[in-house]
């Protein structure tokens, strides 16, 4: 029986809605409508519209959940989605006002994991496959991730330096899962963006994938925002 709340997965850079395929099937175990968006990652305003048009059909109490660059869509498609009533970052980029990608990531040192980048002569972002299983998904098996760096989807540049609108963190809560060992988005950072929305904090120790090589973490996670955003209902209707 499903509870009463709706749950929508978005994927970020060199994935798809597939790769929610192990947090699906938990989920649904553990009784919640859960759906993965498919976005185009051809620019922060095209893939803030498509997850918007997608929630506009959830009409229960929706926790909208972010994997990486899906940080920064959920960020934005939240705002004037009333129904949307938690969101879930996944070692996710929890962008403010006018940040975006490419600024945040030169308040740093570059991740280890984004010597693996390169961009091709079309202006997409791509992982090199034999750096992939090393920057992407160490912890994940040699066949998982020889599939993963095969029919990973790129990232268009303008994604990348797309800057976000009013970040919808500001006015609904939070939920963070910060990935110890990720080799692309950096602890430290994570833990930052974590602290300044304000969210509820768990990690784990799990590459850039903690879909693949930890499903149960993400899943516990998102049911913990699912189960909050239930009981403050059941208390509303009482």
């Amino acid at each position: 029986m499903n509870k009463n709340a709706n749950i929508l997965l978005v994927h970020g850079a060199w994935a798809d809605g597939s790769c929610w395929s192990k947090v699906l099937l938990l989920l649904k175990a553990k009784g919640y409508n859960a759906t993965a968006a498919q976005i185009p990652l051809t620019s922060l305003a095209d893939d803030i519209a498509v997850t918007q048009r997608l929630l506009s059909a959830q009409k229960e109490p929706t926790i909208l959940v972010g994997h990486s660059y899906g940080g920064a869509v959920i960020t934005g498609a939240a705002n004037g989605a009333p129904q949307v009533k938690a969101l879930v970052y996944i070692t996710a980029f929890g962008l403010d006002a006018g940040e975006s990608l490419a600024s945040l990531s030169k308040q740093g040192p570059p991740s280890p994991g984004s010597s693996a980048i390169e961009a091709d002569d079309k202006g997409y972002l791509w992982i090199n496959r034999e750096k992939f299983h090393r920057s992407f998904a160490a912890d994940v098996t040699d066949d998982e991730a020889y599939l993963m760096a095969a029919v990973q989807k790129p990232l268009n540049l303008a994604s990348f330096a797309g800057e976000e609108g009013a970040p919808a963190w500001k006015n609904i809560p939070s939920w963070y899962l910060v990935c110890t060992d990720d080799q692309m988005i950096p602890p430290p950072a994570q833990e930052f963006m974590a602290k300044r929305m304000s969210a509820t904090v768990r990690s784990v120790p799990s590459s850039h994938a903690p879909f693949m090589s930890k499903p149960q973490s993400v899943a516990d996670i998102v049911a913990l925002a699912a189960e909050s955003v239930v009981q403050s209902a059941e208390m509303v209707a009482r």
